[in-house]
């Protein structure tokens, strides 16, 4: 059974639809999303995820879209979940600078490294989460993810040329980044 088969059957209320379509696209989201991300956010970003997916199916115009629309609706919870740890990187920075270290270390320490949760998995997982958000971004949704440059560039909402530069780019700087580490890119 397709995707849009299963929208549209899910969109009329059957369950069992919803439940295949989660079962379906629960592992590639959440990869998605841990490639974003650390672990433990992964896991609650990803249960957002599909709570947005719940509430928004029935607005789904288009079924036969149903993968960039999902991948959509991940990309903006990872990015709302990365804007919430930038701000709170600078409100830590602000304490320091003005003279409380306290409430900063408390603060990075609940917002954890990505980076750093990653050292210990393989190299090329490694050399990816230390690419910029924007090339990390394109990279998993293109190669790893396997959606096409018009999918991409629809979920990053920028013109299909700009994924195609960002792919150019995230190629380089990973190549870069192996060779650095001794590794044959």
């Amino acid at each position: 059974m397709t995707d849009e088969l299963l929208v549209v059957r899910a969109q009329l209320g059957e369950r069992a639809a919803l439940a295949e379509l989660v079962e379906r696209w629960r592992v590639p989201v959440w990869t998605y999303v841990r490639r974003m991300l650390d672990a433990e956010r992964a896991d609650d970003v990803s249960q957002e995820v599909w709570l947005a997916v719940l509430r928004g199916l029935p607005r789904l115009r288009e079924p036969a879209r149903f993968a960039p629309w999902l991948f959509t609706i991940a990309r903006r919870s990872v990015t709302d979940r990365l804007r919430g740890q930038y701000a709170r990187e600078e409100f830590a920075a602000r304490a320091v600078a003005a003279g409380d270290p306290v409430e900063a270390v408390v603060d990075r320490t609940s917002a954890g490294d990505p980076v750093e949760a990653m050292v210990d998995r393989a190299e090329l997982v490694s050399a990816l989460s230390e690419l910029p958000v924007l090339e990390r971004e394109i990279l998993v949704l293109f190669y790893l993810e396997d959606l096409s440059v018009a999918d991409c560039a629809q979920i990053c909402r920028i013109p299909a040329g700009t994924v195609k530069s960002r792919l150019n780019r995230a190629r380089r700087l990973l190549r870069e980044h192996l060779e650095e580490k001794g590794s044959r890119a």
